[in-house]
């Protein structure tokens, strides 16, 4: 069932249609159980933090919330509150990360063409990020924002022993939002073996055979986990604000 009215902007003819899917059906345990996603950042709640950036994008016309069902309430009441006009529809998360992004493209646009998948525990990322990676998405089909990591990483066996220390060059951090052609994830959602298992949706691609293109976003566009990040995030506010 619908709970919110059906107001998808339509966009130019030279510009595909894109939904935002909003991820937000994790059990945040490592927050002792408090659900991330109601935590407030300077007053304003982490979910809604994300929807707002997303909801002034030009280059999205629709945002479907994935969350789990006993939240949805809640969050159906926030949304409103704060009044996130470009979200269309708040869906039951499923079991695994694949399939509460499954159920949220179901119940999106039949128009979209390309989905933005997001976690909605990154409440910092900006406009700038989401417009580069998505329009990378359109020239290559592909594409996730990520930074390149700064400490030398050490690959080790079940002992804790080194056993390679691959180039720290080559080696990126992966963050949200990863952009794919909407006939392609579907596609390899039906192809790829145990697909369910992948915790990001860039290995679905990369294990149906398409490369994805990643585009440099920010080392603020962090992600809520623990509860000294909501800290981390609130002088990340701080500082924008006091630049603006």
């Amino acid at each position: 069932m619908n709970i919110f009215k059906k107001n998808t902007t339509i966009p130019s003819q030279s510009t595909p249609l894109v939904t935002a899917i909003i991820v937000a059906a994790g059990n945040s345990t490592r927050m002792g159980g408090i659900n991330k996603q109601f935590l407030l950042i300077d007053g304003v709640p982490v979910l809604i933090r994300t929807l707002q950036v997303f909801s002034k994008c030009e280059l999205i016309n629709e945002i479907v919330v994935a969350a789990r069902e006993e939240d949805i309430p809640k969050m159906y009441a926030m949304i409103k509150d704060y009044e996130v006009l470009k979200v269309t529809d708040i869906v039951k998360g499923g079991e695994t990360r694949e399939e509460s992004v499954f159920n949220a493209i179901r119940r999106s646009s039949p128009l979209s063409e390309y989905i933005a998948i997001h976690d909605g525990a990154r409440p910092l990322v900006t406009d700038e990020i989401i417009v580069d990676t998505v329009e990378t998405a359109f020239r290559t089909g592909a594409a996730a924002t990520g930074v390149k990591v700064k400490d030398t990483i050490k690959i080790v066996n079940s002992q804790n022993v080194i056993v390679q220390t691959p180039a720290r060059d080559s080696l990126w951090a992966v963050h949200t939002p990863q952009v794919f052609d909407r006939k392609m994830y579907l596609s390899a959602v039906d192809s790829v073996i145990n697909s369910e298992q992948f915790t990001d949706d860039c290995k679905l691609i990369e294990e149906y055979g398409r490369e994805v293109t990643m585009v440099e976003g920010s080392y603020e566009n962090i992600k809520i986990t623990t509860p000294e990040d909501i800290d981390i995030a609130e002088a990340i506010v701080y500082r924008r604000e006091a630049n603006d």
